[in-house]
């Protein structure tokens, strides 16, 4: 499916970083950004600060502006979307009928969650859809591919716990990553040895539980040799099941957020 004419609506660290993908799969000329605060577009790219008159609709409209901006930008916006528009919404927390609501024009609706690392091409983005057909998915698919993986949900009602599982994940493995670095420089490593050893473990470990059929549980056991020292640390972090219930409660809390933020701009 081509895509003649995508219209980014918002340039920040995703939408920026979208652009970037965009424009190195040589989508330049097909790139329209809409952004008040706009400075500087790559070459090719057009950029505007606002919708010009007589602006007709997107093939694509992307929408990467903050959530509490939305019923203010859309309808400034509204001219930029038909019948044959894809709605394609980096909105967190703010809904499918949220969205049909201040659009009600466009053919279908994509919500997507995308990760801070998007912005070095190494993140996930967890998708879900209204109205979208099989050449959406597969287009959607690859304007989103620049960010990294890739995950189509079964449904949007599954947008919360992604959003609290890959969406906050960063965050909760670098306030993870900065306890194990604390740790290692009180046993004598400094802080740069200490991020240095830890940040690989991490990309190691994550490229083998891409890569691997087994659970995490069961990854994590093969890597303890009875009685060994690694052992000696899960008994730790397995006592009583606390490693599991606060990582539970961490998502519980980050996804409770997540549903407050959805009636808060719900209409």
């Amino acid at each position: 499916m081509a895509v003649d004419d995508i219209v980014l609506v918002g340039c920040g660290n995703m939408g920026g970083a979208m652009l970037q993908g965009w424009v190195a799969q040589g989508r330049a000329l097909a790139l329209t950004v809409i952004d008040p605060a706009l400075d500087r577009v790559p070459d090719g790219v057009r950029g505007l600060q606002a919708v010009p008159v007589g602006a007709v609709p997107a093939d694509v409209l992307v929408l990467a502006v903050k959530p509490q901006m939305l019923a203010v930008v859309a309808p400034a916006i509204r001219a930029l979307t038909g019948p044959d528009t894809i709605l394609l919404s980096i909105l967190a927390a703010v809904e499918i009928a949220t969205l049909r609501a201040h659009f009600p024009a466009v053919k279908a609706v994509v919500r997507a969650v995308p990760n801070l690392p998007a912005s070095i091409g190494a993140g996930v983005t967890a998708l879900a859809a209204e109205a979208l057909g099989e050449a959406g998915v597969a287009l959607v698919t690859e304007l989103c591919r620049p960010l990294g993986q890739v995950v189509w949900l079964d449904n949007e009602a599954q947008i919360d716990a992604a959003t609290s599982v890959s969406g906050c994940g960063p965050a909760f493995l670098f306030r993870f990553a900065d306890a194990v670095v604390r740790a290692g420089m009180a046993q004598g490593l400094d802080a740069t040895q200490a991020r240095q050893l830890f940040a690989a473990t991490m990309v190691g470990a994550g490229k083998m539980l891409m890569a691997g059929n087994e659970s995490p549980g069961e990854m994590a056991r093969r890597v303890a040799s009875p009685g060994g020292v690694t052992l000696a640390g899960l008994s730790v972090l397995d006592h009583d099941d606390a490693l599991v219930r606060l990582v539970s409660d961490t998502l519980a809390a980050a996804g409770v957020r997540s549903a407050e933020m959805a009636a808060e701009t719900r209409r």
